[in-house]
């Protein structure tokens, strides 16, 4: 049990820990509110599960080793995380806050879902985090069984952080705020992807130098 509870707080901290997904939820929280926050979430939080199933699986220490396979998932998602920033930048730009009301009527929950999947599943960064979290408590004579629970622990831990980043980010106060300051906080969303897309993708030729 004790291992299980280091496993999930491992995972927490990862989960939790500010990036592009978490920022991302964040803001989708504050500009169009909880229920689209939730069902953002839960694409994140799905596409966390797949990341989970290719490391509890041994695939993640493959993925590892397949130096050309593991640089065109850094080097796809980076550029998908540079597309992210200049929608913010976008937003930021030209703030409209009564788009908010067309892109709730005209997106449906679903895509926003499968946009949450398409975020962690294109971050092949993703697998070394659970692999973190799962070395936390497992141990070298530990049971298959005892893996499973361990990845399941951690989908229970992915999707209520990010309901509660849904929920926190989606109170009036904090989207109120969002309001006032939108400008400031996509264009420091929008330097943030940009970041996080250029250092993923330096990272996939760093080794190749």
């Amino acid at each position: 049990m004790l291992s299980l509870l280091s496993i999930g707080l491992a995972f927490f901290v990862i989960a939790a820990s500010p990036g592009p997904a978490t920022v991302s939820n964040a803001t989708v929280a504050m500009r169009l509110g909880r229920k689209t926050s939730l069902i953002y979430g839960a694409g994140l939080s799905t596409g966390l599960v797949f990341w989970g199933v290719i490391a509890a699986s041994g695939l993640g220490v493959v993925l590892q080793s397949s130096v050309y396979l593991l640089m065109a998932l850094k080097v796809f998602a980076g550029l998908y995380l540079i597309w992210l920033a200049f929608l913010s930048a976008k937003s930021a730009i030209h703030p409209d806050n009564d788009m908010d009301q067309v892109e709730i009527g005209t997106r449906s929950l679903m895509s926003w879902f499968i946009k949450g999947v398409f975020l962690n599943v294109s971050n092949p960064k993703t697998v070394i985090a659970w692999m973190a979290a799962l070395s936390v408590g497992l141990g070298a004579n530990d049971s298959t069984a005892f893996l499973v629970l361990g990845v399941f622990v951690c989908v229970l831990v992915g999707f209520f952080t990010n309901a509660l980043y849904s929920m926190v980010f989606s109170l009036n106060g904090v989207m109120n705020g969002y309001k006032k300051a939108s400008r400031w906080i996509d264009g420091s969303v929008s330097g943030l992807f940009a970041l996080a897309g250029i250092g993923l993708i330096r990272s996939a030729f760093i080794k190749q130098v």
